[in-house]
C-alpha cells in the first residue's frame, strides 16, 4: 500500500476508480513467486519469456491518460501476467467487458490464472485470448478504449478501426531499446483522429505472430 500511496501523493494517481482498483487488485497477485518480494518496488518485473510487468508508475500514467470508465469494452494488448486486465476490469465492473490479448501461450494460462484469483474471468467481465495484438479483436470491436503495453514503430491500423469513434487509444510507440513515446489518440471520426505524445519511456517490443 506504501507504493499506491506514493503514486497518489507524487500526482500520478487522480481518478477515484482509478486508485481504488490499484488499491484492491494486489500487484502481488501477478508476479512470478521468487518475485513477491519485490512487487511492492516501483519499477519493471521479469515474468519470464522476455517480458515483463510494467513499473507501476508507468502503468498509472498510461490509465491517468486512458481514462477507462465503468461499463467500458477495453481491448489490452500484451496483457502479459493479468495485472492490467485485472485493473480494468475492477473499474469498468460488470457492465463493462476486458478483452487481453497476449501472444504468448503460457503468459495467456498464468495471466488467466491470475486474473480469476478475483474472480474476473467467472463473471464474463475478462476474457484472454493467445493471439497477434498487431490485429486486435474485430469479433469484439468496437471497444471504447484501447491501451498496449508493447511498442511498436507506428499504430497498428487495424487498432485504429477497432477503435470506437469518440475512443481513446494509448500504446508506446518508438524504436526497439530506443526512447519511446507514449502516444494518445482519440478517434473523432472515421478516419479523423487527434494525437498526443509523453516522451521518454522504454517497453518491450510488439511482435508480430
Amino acid at each position: 500500500m506504501r507504493l499506491i500511496n506514493n503514486l497518489i501523493k507524487s500526482g500520478t494517481l487522480k481518478a477515484s476508480r482509478i486508485i481504488s482498483a490499484f488499491k484492491k487488485i494486489k500487484r502481488e497477485d501477478f508476479v512470478l513467486s521468487e518475485n513477491k518480494d519485490a512487487a511492492e518496488i516501483d519499477a519493471p518485473l521479469s515474468i519470464g519469456f522476455g517480458q515483463t510487468i510494467s513499473q507501476p508508475t508507468t502503468v498509472a500514467f498510461m490509465f491517468e491518460l486512458l481514462q477507462p470508465e465503468l461499463g467500458d469494452k477495453i481491448l489490452d494488448v500484451g496483457s502479459g501476467s493479468g495485472w492490467t486486465v485485472a485493473l480494468l476490469s475492477e473499474i469498468v465492473g460488470e457492465q463493462g467487458n476486458v478483452y487481453g490479448i497476449e501472444r504468448i501461450e503460457e503468459l495467456k494460462q498464468f495471466a488467466e490464472t491470475n486474473v480469476d484469483k478475483y474472480d474476473f474471468i467467472k463473471k464474463g467481465v475478462a476474457r484472454i485470448f493467445c493471439s497477434d495484438g498487431y490485429k486486435g479483436f474485430p469479433e469484439f470491436a468496437p471497444f471504447d478504449k484501447i491501451i498496449a503495453a508493447a511498442t511498436a514503430e507506428s499504430v497498428p491500423n487495424d487498432l485504429l478501426k477497432q477503435l470506437k469513434i469518440n475512443g481513446r487509444l494509448v500504446m508506446p510507440i518508438g524504436k526497439q531499446d530506443e526512447s519511446q513515446d507514449i502516444v494518445v489518440i482519440d478517434k473523432i471520426g472515421k478516419n479523423n483522429f487527434k494525437e498526443f505524445r509523453y516522451s521518454g519511456f522504454v517497453f518491450v517490443p510488439l511482435v508480430k505472430n
